[in-house]
């Protein structure tokens, strides 16, 4: 491995060497194609300060989309074509970035759904130094999105599973819009494994893993109201990609240590004291060490806590509902509510742990888990017990039925999971 620790080169432009390389991967996207690159090549040429390259990544259309990207690569300076023998968004852009020689790497996707006024603030902290990987977000209070309920959903219940499930600290793991320093993709990709859609997520969470600092910018996004992205086989693919990454990073399959020494910033050294100054241990009695609840951040009334754990428990059943419906045709009835119930607990259980009860760090995490699954156990046996009791009602119950008895048991099982977690987690304030 390069060593790349501590702060990153600003990149020095050559002349006639492109600084950024912007990866469009495409599969029969004949019609959309050139409009896309068209529109992507006059915004860059027009707005961007530095050369830049624009490369076509073909993954195995079937129709006419690479002789359409090699008409563009012939009429519009600094547009390449890759093609690849097989389908894979993630198998695209890993081969694009790996064959590129611009140091600074960007994908977005064909549809141009995020405003291109986003691509200059994206990649800007990469070629400064400053950051090494950069996100687009969708979920930032300053975006401007115009999309579905569904999609809606969709992505906010996803994006809380990651951060229950792997710690994820990036807000937008789904967005088609995202840079990365050369220098650093060629660490990583390595040990990427996905091809598909879960690739933005695995390389996010390694990168977060290695210490490496992800830029996030809020964007403009359209929905397309084309996209022909299967939603079901997609969310399944990702819960899958979720599983093995975690197991990845609970059994030591992956060399962490290793990529944080290689790929991690330097620690911030402290300022020596001058004499007669206080020590910042001194300064700062009221520290909070991991564990601790965070002073001021996080209220201990029982109303305001009753508040952010409701706001959690509405995005953890919005995202039960939603798993449970895209399985249940494919596993059943009892169990997609099991997988549906597991996956929603453990992310729950840390979004409560951090923001209902304001407790940061590992200390105690190990236990507070534990009286999640004590809760999530209790919430299978009411909501299994409320499904089996239908259908000795009805054999066949219609689905608007079996959803609303789903939702009543697991209301009745959230009241039991904040009692427990309260009773677990209430600390007071310092």
């Amino acid at each position: 491995m390069t060593t790349l620790g501590g702060p990153r080169a600003a990149i020095r432009a050559r002349p006639t060497a492109a600084v950024l390389d912007v990866v469009i991967p495409v599969y029969n996207e004949e019609v959309d194609l050139g409009p896309c690159v068209r529109r992507l090549h006059d915004h860059l040429s027009a707005h961007f300060p530095y050369p830049f390259q624009i490369t076509i990544a073909d993954n195995a259309s079937v129709d006419d989309t690479l002789k359409v990207a090699d008409g563009l690569a012939g009429e519009l300076p600094g547009v390449e074509v890759l093609h690849l023998d097989a389908k894979g968004r993630g198998r695209a852009l890993s081969a694009a970035w790996s064959a590129s020689s611009a140091p600074v790497l960007a994908y977005m996707d064909v549809d141009l759904s995020t405003d291109l006024a986003a691509l200059l603030p994206l990649v800007a902290p990469l070629i400064s130094g400053h950051s090494d990987l950069a996100i687009g977000t969708r979920l930032a209070r300053t975006s401007r999105v115009v999309r579905g309920t569904k999609r809606e959903v969709i992505s906010r219940a996803y994006n809380l599973l990651l951060r229950g499930a792997l710690a994820a600290r990036f807000s937008d793991a789904q967005c088609g819009f995202k840079a990365i320093r050369a220098d650093v993709a060629a660490e990583l990709l390595p040990l990427v494994r996905d091809t598909g859609w879960f690739f933005d997520t695995e390389l996010l969470v390694l990168a977060q893993r290695a210490g490496l600092r992800i830029h996030e910018v809020p964007v403009d996004w359209v929905d397309d109201p084309d996209s022909r992205v299967d939603i079901v086989a997609t969310a399944l693919a990702d819960l899958r990609g979720v599983g093995r990454l975690g197991r990845a990073l609970l059994t030591g399959a992956l060399p962490l240590a290793d990529l944080r020494a290689q790929l991690g910033r330097a620690p911030l050294t402290a300022p020596r004291a001058q004499p007669g100054q206080a020590r910042p241990s001194q300064a700062r009695p009221s520290q909070v060490l991991p564990g601790q609840a965070l002073p001021g951040r996080v209220p201990v009334g029982l109303p305001r806590q009753l508040v952010r754990f409701a706001a959690v428990g509405v995005a953890s059943t919005l995202a039960y509902l939603l798993l449970f419906v895209s399985t249940r045709g494919l596993l059943g009835a009892q169990p997609a509510n099991l997988l549906a119930l597991l996956a929603t607990a453990v992310a729950n259980t840390a979004a409560n742990r951090r923001l209902t009860f304001g407790i940061s760090g590992r200390r105690h995490a190990a236990r507070h888990h534990a009286q999640g699954l004590l809760a999530f156990a209790l919430g299978l046996t009411l909501t299994s017990g409320a499904l089996a009791a239908l259908h000795v009602v009805s054999a066949v119950p219609a689905r608007p039925v079996e959803l609303a008895v789903l939702v009543a048991a697991n209301l009745a099982a959230t009241v039991l999971r904040f009692v427990l977690l309260r009773l677990g987690m209430h600390h007071r304030r310092t």
